[in-house]
C-alpha cells in the first residue's frame, strides 16, 4: 500500500509534468481565439455595413446597419459543393454590396435586376425583362424614375444590370453602366439594427460625426427603430 502511495506521489511532482494554466492564460487564449474568429467572419464570411442614403427606400432605410454575407457567392468547383456547401450563383433580385466601379474604395448596394444575356428595357416608369414586364413590390409607386426616361440594353457577359428601389434618386447601371460580377462583395442579408440618421452623415466634419455618435448613444433606447431589427432584406 505505501509503495502504491509512493509510486503515485512521484507521477505527481514528476519533473516532466506540465505546469497548470493560470487564470489569466486562460482568458487571454479565449480572447485570441474570438479575436481570429472575429476577423476570419469580417475577412471571409460576413461584413456590418450601414446604409448611407435614401437610394434603396423603402426596403432600406437611411441610418439602418446591416449584415452582407460574403460568403455566399463564392466560386465552386464542382456541383456537389453547391449541394453541400451554403453558396450560390447571383439570381435576379438579390440585393447586392458592390465595390463601386468608378472608385473602387467605396461600396454600393443596389438590387439584380439583369443576368448576363437579359435584354432590359424602361416603358414609361416599368422595368421589362425579355419582352416581359417586371413585379416589383419593393417599388413604392411614388419612387419610379420619370416616365420619359427610356433605355433597352441587354446584358453582357460578366456583368449585371442593377438598379436602386427607389429609382428617382438611386445612381445605378441608368447612369453608370453595367456592373462587372468581380466588383461584386456579397449579399445583403438582415438588417440587425437601424437608427434614423442624417442622409450621408459619413461625410460631414469629424466633429459633427463625434455629436452624431453622442446622441446616437444617448437616444437609441427610444430612437432606435426596433421593429426593423433582424428583418431579413428581400
Amino acid at each position: 500500500m505505501g509503495s502504491r502511495a509512493g509510486f503515485g506521489d512521484d507521477r505527481a511532482t514528476a519533473p516532466d509534468a506540465p505546469p497548470p494554466k493560470g487564470v489569466i492564460r486562460d482568458y487571454v487564449e479565449t480572447i485570441l481565439v474570438c479575436v481570429i474568429f472575429v476577423l476570419f467572419t469580417r475577412a471571409f464570411v460576413f461584413q456590418q455595413s450601414k446604409i448611407p442614403s435614401g437610394s434603396m427606400e423603402n426596403t432600406l432605410l437611411v441610418g439602418d446597419y446591416i449584415m452582407v454575407n460574403r460568403f455566399v457567392y463564392a466560386p465552386t468547383q464542382w456541383d456537389w459543393e453547391k449541394r453541400w456547401i451554403p453558396v450560390r450563383d447571383i439570381s435576379r433580385g438579390d440585393v447586392v454590396v458592390f465595390k463601386f466601379p468608378n472608385t473602387p474604395e467605396i461600396d454600393y448596394i443596389k438590387r439584380v435586376i439583369g443576368l448576363p444575356g437579359d435584354r432590359i428595357e424602361i416603358r414609361d416608369g416599368e422595368v421589362w425583362r425579355n419582352d416581359e414586364r417586371l413585379e416589383e413590390p419593393y417599388v413604392d409607386a411614388g419612387h419610379r424614375f420619370p416616365r420619359e426616361y427610356r433605355a433597352v440594353e441587354v446584358v453582357r457577359p460578366g456583368h449585371l444590370w442593377v438598379m436602386g428601389d427607389h429609382r428617382n434618386a438611386s445612381s445605378d447601371s441608368r447612369v453608370w453602366g453595367q456592373l462587372p460580377m468581380e466588383l461584386v462583395k456579397g449579399r445583403a442579408l438582415l438588417i440587425w439594427w437601424s437608427y434614423p440618421d442624417e442622409r450621408e452623415n459619413a461625410l460631414r466634419p469629424g466633429s459633427d460625426q463625434l455629436a452624431a455618435l453622442v446622441r446616437k448613444i444617448v437616444t437609441f433606447p427610444w430612437r432606435s427603430r426596433w421593429s426593423r431589427c433582424f428583418e431579413l432584406i428581400r
